[in-house]
């Protein structure tokens, strides 16, 4: 006896599972560029805020309006918050264009992701012998690939700027401390401690090598295991309660996502002054 049609479409869609992958899922191909669906959020919310900010500098003024002074207070009170973690509003007039843009970009990828529709709207792909939903759109920041690529932005801007306002060769002595070396070699007869001290000098540059490596997996894997955590808090919840449980949690992640893109701005903004910092100070 054969199943009805309605029993055959019954039996697909309970065969349809969708699993909160660490990875972001493709969505296209463009030759051997794949699109993700956490790359179509990143894309997103760049024309969001290229958008925003162009619109909002059109109607700039010489006498501000009401929107305009709401922005130039949080411009003052970000500028504020960068002189407490730089010392020196110089350093901040430098910094603050990349750190509050990362800020900005973490900050509406984190809440894009809160959007209804968001990891619930795509397509079904069979896939070895089951069916397998892929959302088309997904948080940025709930992909790990996300997180690194700024994370190691993040940390290549502050080598950057310490090369730019320190020099070269002094920002590589932090790490790889070949002046000591030669001092060693020179002053050996009249300070034998330096074949105490120098050793030690040089192992704690390699020490700080490797903490270059730890900031960019501390800032990467900090921001995606916070949002991608928020991500599976909520699909759980909706999946247990879809209406009025999940509202408490959403608003818990609204708040998680502000300040995860600012701890992220402020230690990418320590990085900074600290890298342009010369050693003996």
């Amino acid at each position: 006896m054969s199943a009805s049609p309605k029993q055959t479409n019954t039996q697909e869609q309970a065969e349809v599972s969708h699993e909160t992958t660490l990875f972001a899922e493709p969505i296209a191909h463009i030759g051997s560029f794949t699109i993700t669906n956490s790359l179509l959020t990143s894309w997103i919310t760049v024309l969001i805020l290229v958008v925003f900010f162009v619109s909002i500098g059109r109607k700039m003024k010489q006498v501000p309006g009401k929107l305009q002074n709401v922005f130039e207070i949080l411009l003052e009170e970000a500028l504020k918050l960068a002189d407490s973690v730089t010392g020196a509003r110089k350093k901040t007039e430098k910094f603050l264009p990349i750190t509050l843009s990362l800020f900005l970009f973490i900050l509406v990828n984190n809440w894009l992701g809160l959007l209804p529709g968001f990891g619930t709207i795509g397509f079904i792909e069979k896939a070895e012998g089951h069916s397998v939903f892929i959302p088309l759109l997904r948080g940025g920041t709930a992909d790990l690939n996300t997180t690194l690529a700024i994370s190691l932005f993040a940390v290549v801007m502050s080598h950057i700027m310490g090369v730019v306002a320190i020099g070269a060769w002094h920002h590589l002595n932090k790490f790889i401390n070949i002046k000591l070396i030669s001092e060693m070699a020179k002053k050996v007869w009249k300070e034998p401690m330096l074949l105490v001290v120098n050793p030690i000098k040089f192992f704690v540059g390699i020490i700080e090598t490797i903490g270059e490596l730890a900031k960019v997996a501390s800032l990467s894997f900090r921001l995606f295991g916070n949002i991608f955590a928020g991500e599976v808090l909520l699909a759980s919840m909706m999946a247990i309660f879809a209406y009025a449980l999940p509202l408490p949690f959403i608003f818990l992640e609204i708040i998680v996502g502000l300040v995860q893109a600012l701890v992220f701005a402020i230690l990418t903004l320590a990085f900074m002054s600290i890298a342009t910092t010369a050693e003996e100070h």
